[in-house]
């Protein structure tokens, strides 16, 4: 790619920038709104992306931040797999390799190579994630084969024609294949959409421009990132928390960061993480690398866009293989953003001494979903559903109180599903959606408030959840206390309670009447308690977030100062 600098118009270099944002734009866009599945159409589970020769990223369009490798990951390992005469105009590459992309099989990457004067001069590409990539309904895996169809990297078309055979191997793999084919067809608009606005941009302003304007942005971007860390004080920085468990064993797994700063250059290192587990919890190098980069992104330039990797050449990961977000076949891959989203939490608070007014408490740190299969009564046909992240507490920082029923921060731009919306494709009936009082770590600034979600069965199924964190509170910071933690339980018809003890119902059956309740965690406090406002305090009794109880257990209120 060249990379000559276009210093002396920078007007065109500005406009070109901005186009690229427009562009991965409008390929989301046209994503959200052709995609089948609600999980892509509403949850936002997927990416699109511009890409350099190289693979490396100019400018992606995240639904989910933890997606801010895979797709680079992927082109490179087609670009190596294929090598850069391998690859023709009018072919699609395709791949759901857990281990290239670090994430569960249902993700499935397609990308189209961008030509200009006969050469390769960029990528279009998307991620999004498929309801169903068959496998098993039991969410107990304990290797990679068992969690569906593994495509390794395919040409899914050759010169512009789709092979007919790959597609109907990918159909017959899947148990709702109207809905896949129609997540395939999204994801192929959305790239050539890129595609031909990228060429559209070619053509305008020229090769030369779009190369030297997007070295600009790269060394802008990482310019800006070197201040940032340039102004955190020289040290090492370590921190721990845990997860409950790998859902087939009752060990905790624990989570050790460590944080280099050394001048304008920062080091994570991910070491100490623990081992792959034998559970489905693991993630791969992408995931892992994902982490640390969002965690880094969120503390030195978090509006700076396009998301491009100039942001990130300031930063060293160290991450050996095998760890839990590390993992090597065949490990188990399913529920693999979970623990990501713990890590990137703990260099947080790892980094709080250093930066306390640039870091936030910990959260909720779980998509909180519960995902049903069964015959649905309305059709007689199969279905898979879920439901959507409900959201839940975020931490406190020094200057407010954390966010209440916001997505955690595996998911970013996650909607708020509508329930009429779940309840019309799914045999269920949403009891409840409310937030849960006292869920918010008390602190000078309180933690944010959880969700109860109460969804009862209106017909026969089964439901597998895999919340964690219901031991591992969201921590406060500074003096703040913790937040009350993820929890899940079932009310069976005739009022009996079960629970697991942890967060995890594997294959349960419901019938109907059955509620199944997921209650998110809050986000831990900032402060000292006491050191709230009386007013603050006061109206967070009478809005409802704090109780009377707790006013006067954990601010030091008096019966006078309660409304």
């Amino acid at each position: 790619m060249t990379t000559a600098r276009n210093d002396h118009d920078p007007i065109t270099a500005e406009i070109i920038r901005n186009a690229l944002i427009a562009i991965t734009d409008e390929m989301k866009t046209n994503l959200m709104r052709t995609a089948y599945n609600p999980i892509i159409y509403e949850a936002l589970d997927y990416t699109v992306g511009l890409f350099d020769a190289n693979g490396d990223t100019v400018s992606i369009g995240l639904g989910l931040p933890m997606f801010i490798r895979g797709l680079s990951d992927a082109i490179k390992a087609k670009l190596e797999f294929y090598g850069r005469d391998g690859i023709e105009p009018g072919d699609i590459l395709l791949t759901n390799d857990a281990y290239i992309m670090g994430s569960h099989l249902n993700h499935m990457i397609f990308t189209v190579p961008i030509f200009h004067d006969g050469e390769i001069v960029a990528f279009s590409s998307s991620m999004a994630h498929w309801i169903d990539i068959g496998g098993t309904l039991g969410a107990r895996t304990q290797d990679i084969y068992s969690e569906g169809l593994q495509l390794p990297i395919v040409k899914i078309f050759k010169r512009g024609v789709q092979d007919d055979e790959l597609t109907r191997i990918i159909r017959t793999n899947v148990r709702v294949p109207e809905l896949a084919m129609g997540d395939f067809r999204a994801q192929i608009a959305a790239i050539r959409t890129g595609e031909q606005r990228y060429g559209a941009l070619l053509n305008k302003y020229g090769l030369a421009a779009v190369n030297g304007s997007i070295a600009g942005v790269y060394a802008l971007t990482e310019r800006l990132a070197r201040a940032s860390v340039a102004a955190i004080p020289d040290g090492t920085y370590e921190a721990e928390s845990y997860m409950d468990d790998d859902g087939i064993t009752d060990a905790r797994i624990p989570i050790r960061v460590k944080v280099i700063v050394a001048g304008d250059r920062m080091t994570i290192d991910l070491s100490d993480v623990s081992p792959q587990v034998q559970g489905y919890f693991n993630s791969g190098a992408t995931a892992g690398r994902s982490a640390a980069q969002v965690a880094f992104k969120c503390v030195t330039t978090p509006t700076q866009y396009p998301i491009n990797d100039g942001a990130f050449r300031n930063l060293d990961i160290i991450l050996p293989p095998g760890r839990v977000v590390s993992a090597t076949k065949p490990a188990a891959m399913r529920w693999w953003m979970t623990i990501p989203m713990t890590v990137v939490d703990t260099i947080f608070r790892a980094l709080a001494p250093a930066i306390p007014d640039r870091v936030a408490a910990g959260h909720h740190a779980d998509l909180c979903v519960g995902t049903m299969y069964g015959i649905n009564p309305r059709t007689g046909r199969f279905y898979v559903g879920s439901t959507n992240p409900p959201g839940g507490g975020w931490g406190a920082t020094a200057g407010s109180d954390g966010m209440s029923a916001v997505v955690c921060i595996n998911d970013g731009d996650t909607h708020n599903a509508v329930l009429e919306a779940l309840e019309a494709k799914n045999p269920i009936v949403i009891e409840r959606y409310a937030l849960r009082p006292d869920s918010g770590g008390p602190g000078k600034r309180r933690g944010g408030l959880g969700l109860e979600l109460r969804v009862r069965a209106a017909a026969p199924m089964r439901t597998n959840v895999h919340v964690e964190r219901t031991k591992c509170a969201p921590w406060g910071l500074n003096g703040g206390a913790e937040a009350l933690p993820n929890r899940v339980h079932l009310e069976r018809v005739g009022g009996e309670t079960f629970s697991n003890g942890n967060g995890k119902l594997e294959g349960e059956p419901l019938k109907p009447g059955d509620v199944l309740v997921i209650e998110s965690g809050g986000g831990g406090g900032y402060g000292n308690p006491n050191e709230r406002s009386r007013a603050t305090v006061a109206d967070d009794v009478r809005n409802g977030y704090v109780t009377r109880e707790a006013a006067l257990r954990d601010y030091g209120m008096t019966e006078a100062e309660l409304p």
